[in-house]
């Protein structure tokens, strides 16, 4: 998020004050305290409210990017063989839909620690505000003021 938000969020909505991450909760940990206290850290980085909203384990399908962009990429790499991940890139960068939308491409070549545990009192004095919706999946992160 913060990537995209640097790249070209910034420049196409300078004036927002909050972005909002759809997103599948079944197999990333998302309702580890880790994830959240790293949310809280990029909400406070970029001055901004992260709202977070996911799709419990299974539902995924629900989400309406995924309807809208991976059909047309599957069907833009059906047939290849992705033996390298420069190919897979090219492929997913010529993606279109017949209305024009396409997907841009970014890749991440940091290396992630594992391992690693959120501060032992974050729990305690998290200021994650969680919904009463489904506050498993529907939470946000508001910058602390420092």
């Amino acid at each position: 998020m913060a990537l995209w938000w640097e790249d070209a969020g910034r420049t196409v909505s300078p004036q927002a004050q909050r972005l909002l991450s759809l997103g599948d909760g079944g197999s990333n940990s998302a309702t580890q305290s880790l994830v959240k206290e790293d949310l809280q850290g990029l909400a406070n980085r970029l001055g901004l409210a992260m709202r977070v909203a996911r799709y419990p384990p299974y539902c995924a399908k629900y989400n309406p990017i995924a309807h809208q962009v991976f059909p047309h990429v599957t069907r833009a790499c059906q047939g290849v063989i992705l033996h390298t991940v420069d190919i897979a890139r090219h492929f997913i960068e010529q993606t279109k839909t017949t209305t024009g939308l396409g997907g841009t491409v970014r890749m991440l070549d940091k290396v992630y620690e594992t391992g690693r545990t959120y501060a032992a009192d974050f729990q305690q004095n998290m200021t994650i505000i969680f919904d009463d919706h489904l506050p498993k999946w529907n939470y946000c992160a508001v910058p602390e003021c420092t």
